[in-house]
């Protein structure tokens, strides 16, 4: 990296703790030899450590080196993503009455709460407990009326925690304060259970507990279709690999899921790498998963491994997505009376068979 974006990458860094008042940070929360670092630039996951079938310690999901570089990143990893996770078509919906226009930032269609959403934004940390019996971390952050295109002021909290045992509880919520608005966040973590320079996932077994998908156009904007997965190869209902169906592909996994379970905290899905022998369980209270293999990944990351393709999954659980534009899709509107709940739980175990 060049000395001019360094100096432009410190430059935007110290703008963001002029402006926000927070300064930017890296925290870990541990238990035992479990541990999680997040940063609340994004508020992103930006490291997850635990032993393997061998006892051997390693990080699991893809990331840089440095806060600059999460700065610089258009990947979104490990963040919280928002206001509205996913696509919305045209960058426009309309919401009593009122067209709101967003940012376009994914052709003619506004990506992950646009260019400036809540994955590049510093949040506050408002609660930190490293260790002790319930390690956590609280991030918040005050999206003002208006941002990205956005309508409303709204008050949005994520909180990480660690659980007994290898358990990881993230929390988030939201509160509109004075105009119903979209809200549908999602947390955007690259897994790779072999260890995040392992190479690609595509031998990794995966069980999705999902009978549905949103098919998608051209543009990977939803059709309003909710179609089955038998004989297709987006059916994970029982657990394969990963790459066993890359042949009926186009270039990988980058789809909707709605989820079977009808329970509160719903089971999603379960990823196991058998050379680590690491296994990955998934429950949330959202009704549906993204599944995205990182198709077009290519990324230098930590210690200067280059991410190729196919190098990560991401689960990232959501509501529908462009539902501001799919009367048929459930809801993603919240309001001040109204406020916006979303859990995932992450349970990691070992198969050392």
């Amino acid at each position: 990296m060049s000395l001019k974006i360094n100096l432009l990458i410190c430059f935007f860094i110290l703008h963001l703790w002029a402006a926000t008042g927070h300064k930017i940070g890296i925290y870990e929360i541990k238990k035992g030899d479990f541990s999680v670092k997040v940063t609340n630039y994004g508020a992103r996951i930006i490291s997850v450590l635990l032993p393997d079938k061998n006892g051997k310690i390693g990080d699991i999901v893809l990331g840089y080196d440095t806060i600059g570089e999460y700065v610089n990143d258009t990947s979104s990893f490990g963040a919280i993503v928002g206001r509205v996770v996913n696509r919305i078509a045209g960058a426009r919906f309309t919401l009593n009455g009122t067209l709101y226009k967003l940012i376009a930032n994914d052709g003619k269609n506004t990506i992950h709460g646009g260019p400036k959403g809540f994955s590049h934004v510093v949040w506050k940390v408002s609660k930190y407990k490293k260790d002790g019996p319930h390690p956590l971390i609280t991030l918040t952050y005050h999206s003002t009326d208006g941002e990205q295109g956005f309508p409303g002021d709204l008050y949005a909290s994520v909180t990480y925690a660690l659980e007994d045992p290898y358990k990881l509880s993230v929390v988030m919520k939201a509160k509109a304060l004075n105009k119903a608005t979209p809200i549908n966040l999602a947390q955007h973590t690259y897994w790779n259970l072999g260890g995040h320079n392992s190479g690609d996932v595509l031998s990794n077994d995966i069980q999705i507990f999902a009978s549905h998908i949103t098919p998608l156009d051209q543009h990977f904007i939803p059709t309003g279709k909710i179609a089955p997965v038998k004989n297709t190869p987006y059916d994970f209902l029982k657990p394969r690999k990963i790459g066993s169906q890359f042949k009926k592909l186009q270039n990988g996994y980058d789809i909707n899921y709605p989820l079977d379970s009808t329970e509160k905290l719903k089971p999603t899905a379960t990823v196991h790498d058998n050379k680590s022998g690491r296994v990955m369980s998934l429950q949330t209270t959202a009704p549906a998963v993204q599944l995205y293999t990182a198709n077009t990944l290519v990324k230098k990351g930590k210690g200067g491994f280059v991410y190729q393709p196919y190098s990560a999954v991401c689960l990232e659980t959501q509501g529908f997505p462009d539902a501001v534009n799919h009367p048929n899709f459930p809801s993603t509107i919240v309001t001040p009376e109204n406020p916006y709940f979303h859990k995932m739980l992450f349970t990691f175990s070992i198969k050392k068979y």
